[in-house]
């Protein structure tokens, strides 16, 4: 039976699965710049965004109920979501740096330059020259491993929904006496929790792909690092 009640706080888990997925650009600025970096096709970008944050919404909903279960005050559970968010922003950062150090090492070497040339008669001529495509390739039949979505997923696993314990599963159980309702409300913050994230992905995406990129082509590895380097920042000193 659907109360007034569970309608309330479903509406406002709805509410502020918006509000926490929106204010927090780390939930779909990665992603943005990962996909553009790494060349992935929208139904890849939004397949990773969709998988990570449901392990994202999973981890918390996990250990509200487990906490629950075990009879852990809320106030114990709320720090050890604090410890899993400096976690996963140093592992943001940290992820960040090594990444845009990678790729100006990358830029490096991508470099244009120039080559001399030398034909017969004595005639020499020179053309600018880049090894952009030459270590890029894939030999046939060879896969490339690509550890960049795991890394995203471990850190979104490691990252809570700070709200969802202390201010949407606790509250239900103690007012409401129902775990079965709890779950319901909780369902609907990480539905509306992931819709967000896909959406707010899907539209930047959209909107970067109608840039033109062609002179920073060679710095988009190091922009993703830095834009992973900076979500972690702004966790870790801005609240974010």
């Amino acid at each position: 039976m659907i109360t007034d009640q569970i309608v309330y706080f479903s509406a406002t888990g709805a509410l502020l699965g918006f509000v926490h997925t929106f204010l927090g650009p780390d939930h779909y600025i990665p992603f943005v710049f990962m996909s553009k970096a790494r060349n992935w096709s929208m139904t890849r970008t939004l397949s990773i965004t969709a998988v990570c944050g449901v392990g994202h919404v999973v981890s918390s909903v996990a250990l509200g109920f487990a906490g629950i279960a075990l009879g852990i005050g809320v106030t114990k559970l709320t720090d050890i979501e604090s410890i899993r968010g400096d976690w996963a922003a140093w592992a943001f950062a940290l992820f960040g740096f090594i990444y845009m150090a990678w790729g100006i090492y990358r830029a490096y070497q991508r470099r244009p330059h120039k080559h001399l040339h030398l034909h017969n008669g004595g005639v020499v001529h020179e053309h600018m020259h880049s090894h952009a495509n030459e270590h890029d390739h894939l030999h046939s039949g060879e896969k490339a491993i690509n550890i960049t979505p795991w890394v995203l997923f471990i850190i979104f696993v490691l990252g809570p929904c700070e709200p969802l314990i202390p201010v949407i599963i606790y509250p239900v159980v103690e007012e409401r006496g129902s775990i079965s309702e709890a779950i319901i409300v909780s369902v609907v913050f990480s539905v509306v929790t992931i819709i967000t994230m896909l959406t707010i992905v899907f539209l930047l995406q959209k909107g970067i792909n109608l840039v033109n990129l062609k002179k920073l082509e060679r710095y988009t590895h190091v922009l993703a690092g830095a834009m992973l380097l900076l979500s972690g920042i702004g966790i870790l000193f801005l609240g974010l």
